[in-house]
């Protein structure tokens, strides 16, 4: 486990004590005068040894090069990013700091401009995960090693342009801090993390903002009426719980929930899985943890709005207990649901979580965030999360707003007409899967949680589905942290996040050397 620190300005360090890598793209790099990086790298170093090391430096799509040793090295990363690719090339940056770094302390340089800094500083906590339980000589150190992070800006036509505050150092510290604890989350086991230790995470966080959570859980579900929840939570032995922090500054005229789903293992219920599919069920909470990281990031940055986060969770376990097909369960929302399928259990604890954000919370903006679907890889794949949304608006600017923090969507489409009657039922409202498979699964399963709620629902509901991009290998990602803190970077009081919130589409195709796109059509219900 690594300590991450964040600098506005490069600390002169001799590469021999301290390793450094330095990441950037090929005419960053060029253009780079040497005094602007030679902190890192004198004596080590001299300027014709860097030029030289970058001259032949051959992208394809990144490339290495040793400047001294194996203790100071350049990165490059790729020429091109694809309309649909974050411009920051994210992704690159993970993968090379993984294959670069030493596993102690040591410095990491990024060359980048300013648009690109919190993508760029999210790439870099991705690659420190830390939940681990190895027991090596080595692994677990006192005090641990430190990464030191630092940034170059270039680029842009005001002094601004390159200049980094402390505030911009607050934000991107809170932002990965966020992603971190959300990654480790979906690392720790069912073992560990079990709904009570999720809930530890939830106070945890509450009593480090000043909050206070509210908690219904095991039969007090039941009793309330949250069938969904607790249908699919009730065979395990710990028992499910809602739970929900608030964050209601004064003057607040808006109201956002984020509603996560927080199912801590997936066995399948009765409608079992696979002995190969259930391994990594643990990160079947993804959701919720990038909703809990989400939250920290947007309070300690100044949101100003009122913010409500709420946790469904529940082990869908097998037992006595446990939920039949065939069986009816009347949810939060007054439906009633036929169990054709208890492994479809995510989309029954989020139609609980959104109706309780609509009735309860009187919430005009709900996003819910889930691992929902294993077609959600099959219709975005790995690096992008499917957005089912009734906004227009909403949709493209969380496609934007993807691009610019590297947590990336694309949208899947939003046609209740056409695709709910997937759950026409003989004896309920609905049932809980589709009958046919091949018909637009990820925006099917979407919209049952969105038939909860209410397709005449005044509001704006965006569900994210981010079954693939939760992980990456082994190890989570902490995806959707970024992501929100972004798209609602317009109410927050960090200058940061309400630059990538509002910064002019036009403009950052322009920068990123994209085609501007066609706008979305609305799509809803007569």
């Amino acid at each position: 486990m690594s300590l991450l620190k964040f600098h506005r300005t490069l600390q002169t360090t001799d590469p021999h004590s301290v390793p450094v890598l330095i990441i950037g793209q090929l005419r960053h790099l060029t253009e780079l005068p040497f005094e602007r990086i030679s902190p890192k790298l004198e004596p080590r170093v001299e300027r014709e040894t860097y030029a030289k090391a970058v001259s032949c430096l051959q992208p394809a799509p990144t490339d290495t090069c040793s400047l001294y040793l194996d203790m100071a090295r350049v990165a490059v990363l790729p020429l091109k990013a694809s309309r649909h690719n974050t411009a920051s090339r994210a992704h690159s940056i993970t993968k090379l700091i993984q294959s670069n770094t030493t596993g102690g302390s040591e410095s990491i340089v990024i060359v980048c401009e300013k648009q690109d800094l919190l993508a760029s500083a999210c790439a870099v906590a991705r690659a420190f995960p830390l939940y681990s339980r190895k027991t090596s000589k080595g692994a677990n150190v006192e005090p641990p090693p430190t990464v030191h992070i630092e940034f170059v800006l270039v680029g842009g036509d005001n002094p601004t342009d390159t200049e980094i505050t402390e505030e911009d150092m607050l934000v991107l510290a809170n932002v990965t801090v966020g992603i971190r604890l959300t990654a480790r989350i979906v690392d720790a086991p069912c073992n560990e993390m079990n709904v009570s230790g999720f809930l530890s995470e939830v106070e945890a966080i509450a009593l480090e903002l000043g909050l206070k959570s509210k908690i219904i859980r095991g039969e007090e579900l039941k009793e309330k009426g949250f069938g969904g929840i607790y249908g699919v939570g009730k065979a395990a032995l710990d028992p499910p719980a809602l739970a929900v922090l608030s964050y209601e500054p004064k003057g607040a005229t808006e109201t956002v929930a984020w509603v996560g789903k927080g199912i801590v293992f997936d066995t399948g219920g009765l409608s079992i899985k696979g002995k190969t599919a259930m391994p990594g069920m643990k990160r079947d909470c993804g959701g919720a943890a990038a909703i809990l990281g989400g939250f920290y990031a947007a309070v300690k940055s100044g949101f100003k709005q009122n913010l409500h986060a709420v946790f469904c969770l529940a082990e869908n376990s097998v037992g006595p207990l446990a939920t039949r097909p065939d069986d009816i369960h009347r949810l939060y929302s007054g439906c009633t649901v036929e169990i054709n399928n208890t492994d479809a259990e995510g989309r029954l604890v989020l139609a609980d979580g959104v109706v309780y954000a609509d009735r309860d919370l009187k919430a005009n903006v709900i996003l819910d965030m889930a691992t929902l679907t294993g077609a959600q890889g099959i219709a975005t794949g790995k690096y992008h999360g499917a957005i089912l949304t009734n906004s227009d608006d909403w949709e493209a600017k969380a496609l934007e707003i993807g691009r610019r923090t590297g947590d990336m969507l694309s949208p899947v489409p939003y046609c209740p007409e056409l695709h709910f009657s997937e759950f026409n039922s003989a004896v309920a409202d609905m049932k809980n899967s589709v009958m046919d498979r091949g018909n637009a699964q990820v925006s099917c399963a979407g919209l049952f949680i969105g038939a909860h709620l209410g397709f005449e629902y005044g509001g704006s509901w965006m569900h994210i589905d981010m079954a693939a991009p939760v992980h990456n290998g082994e190890r989570a990602t902490g995806y959707g942290v970024a992501l929100l803190a972004g798209l609602f970077g317009e109410h927050s009081k960090a200058s940061i996040l309400r630059d990538i919130a509002n910064q002019p589409t036009v403009l950052r195709n322009k920068v990123a050397g994209n085609g501007t796109e066609p706008p979305l059509k609305k799509a809803c219900l007569d």
